[in-house]
């Protein structure tokens, strides 16, 4: 008997508890819900920023329709946020009303940590928004100017000699984007730094301010490279003009190729590739150099050091057909010997070629060593041909020789 008294006055005294969490819970519904429909209402009515691009500003009926779902969607997902953060909210009170202090203690401890977190968080979202918008309103400016300057129609004569040519990725858009994302990153270090989350903001905040230190330089660096493309190509063109007025084709004759009708490829129009590549490959490094990318910067002085020699090398072996090809025809003129000729030829090419290997460094002692035995084969075999094929005529003229000192000695006799 006495154990149905305690449960039930222990009961009696939990009624006015349940009651106040009941009363708790019914109010932090009420307010939910009122929250929920405040949220809902006011993103329904202001004009949210739409950061899908637009090809027009009016639109088709189908992406009127699209945008209004897709803010439908977003006022009914944030009122269920503010309605559950409401419920959350009260957590602690309901939990303490029903004597659930070792539960609601932790929850409450969380709470008070997400309610002082909540000022920063708003106020970095605050900054985040207005940043985005000023970075949009900046995008369309830039996009505006230069579409009114016939940007891109500029940079399609530029890269080609058509005037028209239908591009979906338009240059204007690409850079109007790019002064959008150099808007937008320090917007985003001033946002997480106002979250005071070093832990995760400081890290992102040192990239951030690395990636906009290296932004003028970076623009610096691509200046140098469109400017270094442009230049080769106008030194090019004008050089295979003046290259193609000199006639400068008929060294394939003079190299003993044949006539120029003959050949695959234009000579003015290689050369004039080999400047425009080297000029860019000089403005390149130099790019590299103002970005301080050391790697690629080494790489690319490496090639520049190495051209004087690749140069010479092509100069001396351009000149050594040259040479042998001259010397075949002035051998074929006055001694009709097409043999000798060749032969003359080759060994001057041989001679050339391994000039130019030493030039080039490759393997220097070896070139060296090779040459060496090469010239002093052919000067073996010359004479042996010429103590072969000459015997006969070294007896006549031993002969002649010993008859003329028979004869002496005859004289001095008689």
């Amino acid at each position: 008997m006495n154990e149905m008294e305690n449960m039930l006055s222990q009961l009696l005294q939990a009624v006015p508890n349940i009651i106040t969490a009941l009363l708790l819970l019914l109010l932090a519904w009420v307010i939910a819900k009122i929250v929920k429909g405040i949220i809902s209402a006011v993103i329904r009515k202001i004009k949210l920023p739409d950061f899908k691009e637009q090809e027009s500003s009016n639109g088709s009926r189908s992406e009127r329709n699209e945008n209004k779902d897709s803010r439908e969607q977003l006022a009914v997902s944030a009122g269920s946020i503010g309605y559950y953060l409401v419920f959350i909210l009260f957590v602690p009170s309901i939990l303490d009303a029903l004597n659930m202090t070792s539960v609601a203690q932790p929850i409450s401890n969380m709470m008070e940590s997400l309610l002082l977190f909540l000022p920063n968080l708003l106020l970095a979202a605050i900054i985040l928004i207005v940043g985005i918008l000023i970075a949009r309103l900046v995008r369309n400016l830039v996009q505006s100017a230069l579409d009114t300057v016939n940007f891109d129609r500029f940079f399609d004569k530029l890269r080609s000699n058509q005037v028209e040519r239908p591009d979906p990725a338009k240059l204007s858009t690409t850079l109007a984007n790019i002064v959008m994302v150099i808007v937008l990153i320090p917007i985003v270090i001033i946002a997480l730094e106002a979250l005071s989350i070093e832990t995760i903001s400081e890290p992102i905040v040192v990239v951030l301010s690395t990636i906009m230190n290296i932004i003028p330089s970076l623009f610096v660096a691509i200046i140098l490279v469109i400017a270094g493309y442009y230049i080769a190509t106008f030194v090019a063109r004008l050089l295979t003009g003046l290259l193609n007025r000199t006639n400068i084709n008929r060294v394939y004759e003079a190299i003993g190729f044949g006539p120029r009708e003959d050949q695959k490829f234009d000579l003015p129009d290689v050369l004039g590739k080999i400047v425009q590549v080297l000029i860019i490959l000089f403005f390149t490094v130099q790019a590299l150099e103002v970005i301080d990318l050391t790697v690629l910067n080494q790489i690319g002085n490496a090639i520049i050091i190495y051209l004087p020699m690749l140069i010479s090398a092509l100069l001396i072996i351009g000149l050594g057909l040259v040479a042998g090809n001259f010397l075949e025809k002035a051998i074929v003129r006055y001694t009709r010997s097409s043999f000798s000729a060749l032969i003359v030829k080759y060994t001057v090419i041989l001679f050339a070629v391994f000039m130019t290997l030493e030039q080039l460094g490759f393997a220097s002692s070896i070139v060296n060593i090779a040459f060496l035995l090469i010239l002093g084969g052919l000067a073996v075999a010359f004479a042996i041909s010429f103590g072969i094929g000459g015997r006969d005529f070294a007896t006549r003229q031993l002969d002649k020789f010993e008859n003329r000192l028979k004869k002496k000695d005859h004289d001095e006799e008689s």
